[in-house]
């Protein structure tokens, strides 16, 4: 992958390659960010810069051969690109992550070998497969392809010890050889096993963390990496890339963008699945809280319950989107209309009826008791549970004018 297959960051992209050429790059880097804005992707195309043949100054000569026939490597002066060169072999291994120096650590379930505990290298084939059709993909993207159930996925002390094994080995091809951790807060007190190679790393060795919860990864390894910050994709950076990468039309493409909340992923899952459902299910919802009663509000609860994980999640940003509209039309009246009979237009008529019946107070509060809910969906809360406390917030707080419940 190189830099310029990632949506935006630029900043993010500068930075990497100017640590490198400035000689300022630590031997462990911590790529912090959120889901779904090309934290991984950021690691791999770097990891793919720093082992590109013309960035390290080695080309292939012809008039020059090995003893088995092939071009050996004649060492020249390193060019300062901007991104990594794409076409030479290193490239386009590491492109198809085959890199024999470029070693990755994921999150793994029990029971796949019945031998021995499971290690990132029993599962790197459909890795490969997954990471290559799914580069913004989150953790439960992955263990969804690999069939994991209910099972959770997590790096284990063996896995630890085979990391320590690669990372003592010669590097094969390139002098540098590059280790990237995927989902680093999944280490647990095991993580310690990696201290002393993390501190004194054999020579050109990189280890690339990556990570979207800072608060829960191991103080002792996050003290002992240099942090990258990985800042949340602009509306203006999804809106292109669903135009250009997804043929999405771009008023569509403007509206998801303004409700991901910067997370490429959720974009274009909303963009492939629609978000008819979700009118529908928010004016059933909203219908049973403030019209229907208690058995209307059960049924609701009792079908949304069935939903996946990440649909309840996209259902309330979705909500959340519409309470965003509200709010704005609150504060600004002199905003564009959108054509008649658009989504654009369905999902603003919402919001200004939305308006209506609630107070800035009460769609803060709304807003507030969402974010809660999502928070708490990405934990596996029991969904019956939350949808059925979260509608009775809703109550209060639409019927009654009530916000002291979010605290």
């Amino acid at each position: 992958m190189q830099f310029k297959d990632i949506i935006g960051q630029q900043e993010t992209k500068q930075q990497l390659t100017g640590l490198f050429h400035q000689n300022r790059l630590s031997h462990a880097l911590l790529f912090l960010g959120k889901e779904g804005n090309g934290a991984l992707s950021l690691a791999r195309a770097f990891a793919q810069y720093v082992l590109c043949d013309k960035i390290n100054g080695r080309s292939q000569a012809p008039a020059s051969l090995g003893m088995f026939g092939e071009p050996e490597p004649v060492n020249q002066a390193p060019e300062q690109l901007d991104d990594s060169c794409g076409v030479c072999p290193s490239c386009q291994k590491s492109a198809r992550l085959i890199h024999p120096d470029i070693h990755f650590t994921i999150p793994t379930i029990s029971g796949i070998s019945k031998t021995r505990p499971t290690i990132s290298t029993d599962l790197i084939e459909p890795w490969r497969k997954f990471i290559l059709e799914n580069p913004y993909g989150n953790s439960f993207d992955w263990l969804q392809h690999i069939d994991a159930e209910n099972k959770q996925g997590n790096i284990t002390s063996e896995e630890c010890n085979d990391i320590i094994r690669r990372m003592n080995l010669k590097s094969f091809e390139s002098g540098y050889k590059i280790l990237i951790v995927w989902m680093t807060e999944l280490f647990g007190n095991e993580g310690n096993k990696l201290l002393k190679l993390i501190e004194e790393p054999p020579p050109q060795t990189l280890m690339f963390f990556v990570a979207e919860n800072e608060g829960q990864i191991l103080q002792t390894i996050l003290s002992r990496t240099q942090l990258i910050k990985i800042p949340l994709l602009s509306k203006s950076d999804i809106t292109e890339a669903l135009v250009e990468k997804e043929k999405a039309d771009r008023g569509a493409a403007e509206v998801i963008a303004s409700f991901c909340d910067g997370n490429y992923r959720d974009a274009v899952l909303q963009l492939k699945h629609g978000d008819d459902q979700w009118e529908v299910m928010l004016r059933d919802w909203m219908n049973s809280i403030l019209k229907s009663g208690p058995m209307a509000q059960v049924k609701w609860v009792e079908e949304t319950a069935k939903l996946g994980r990440e649909k309840q999640k996209q259902f309330l940003q979705y909500f959340l989107h519409l309470i965003e509209m509200a709010v704005t039309a609150e504060f600004n009246n002199n905003g564009i209309e959108p054509e008649e009979g658009s989504k654009q237009a369905t999902q603003l008529d919402f919001a200004k009826k939305l308006k209506k019946i609630c107070q800035f107070p009460q769609l803060e509060a709304m807003a507030s008791v969402l974010s809660d809910s999502i928070y708490q969906i990405e934990r596996n809360a029991n969904s019956k549970m939350l949808f059925h406390a979260l509608t009775i917030r809703l109550f209060h707080i639409i019927s009654n004018k009530s916000v002291i419940l979010v605290h």
